[in-house]
């Protein structure tokens, strides 16, 4: 991938995750739904550092499970560490 493409597709990831990330705040969702789909979130965003390509698809995929409203299981509301 040359620098031009590699930097056009760096500027579209995180216009993406920003739009994603304030998708998240905004849903309507339990707080234990917001916090794995916000640690979701954050893996992607870590992945972008170290490849681009794969952190763009697992983007897309996420951004279409929020379109189709496929949200992971309530996590349990006691705890706040992201174990369960």
């Amino acid at each position: 991938m040359d620098r031009d493409s590699q930097l056009e597709l760096y500027g579209l990831v995180a216009d993406r995750l920003k739009e994603a990330h304030a998708t998240v705040r905004t849903l309507q969702v339990p707080e234990g739904v917001r916090m794995a789909l916000t640690r979701k979130l954050l893996v992607i965003t870590a992945a972008a550092k170290h490849d681009l390509t794969d952190a763009a698809r697992r983007l897309d995929q996420f951004m279409s499970e929020l379109d189709s409203e496929r949200f992971p299981a309530d996590a349990d509301p006691g705890r706040t560490d992201g174990t369960h």
